[in-house]
């Protein structure tokens, strides 16, 4: 199964934040879109990095909660940020999510950001495939 499949039942919205606002700001488009990390976007629009909760929970662990919510969000979010294309296989996808130890993993071609997967999506389509291999096997030895 390939990424391009996980995207198909996803919104293509792609929430961005440009490098300038503040965490607290970038916390409001968290809440409000129910979602766990925002691409951060530089003045040219290209990929930043990525603004997850973890990144939030980090800063505010190391500092005080009215100075980070000020900062902006540049200062600490994952610059070093690990994309994917829509004809990555899903097992590849995983493996560089759990081998990285990160959540959200941006999805671009030709270099144009369309879309974003979670490690959610990637289980949600393991488990799909290993429910379709299973039924294929049930009706392999049903009709054999």
């Amino acid at each position: 199964m390939r990424i391009s499949h996980i995207l198909e039942g996803k919104s293509s919205d792609v929430i961005t934040v440009d490098e300038g606002v503040t965490v607290r700001e970038a916390l409001k488009v968290l809440a409000e879109k129910r979602i766990g990390a925002v691409i951060v976007t530089s003045t040219k629009k290209a990929i930043a990095g990525v603004l997850s909760e973890r990144d939030i929970i980090r800063a505010l662990g190391n500092g005080d909660e009215t100075t980070v919510l000020g900062q902006s969000v540049s200062s600490i979010m994952t610059a070093n940020v690990f994309v994917c294309s829509p004809s990555d296989g899903v097992s590849y996808a995983m493996e560089m999510m759990t081998e990285k130890r990160f959540r959200h993993l941006p999805v671009m071609t030709d270099g144009k950001l369309i879309g974003m997967i979670s490690i959610g999506d990637v289980v949600k389509a393991k488990m799909e495939v290993t429910e379709q291999e299973s039924e294929a096997l049930k009706t392999y030895i049903a009709t054999g």
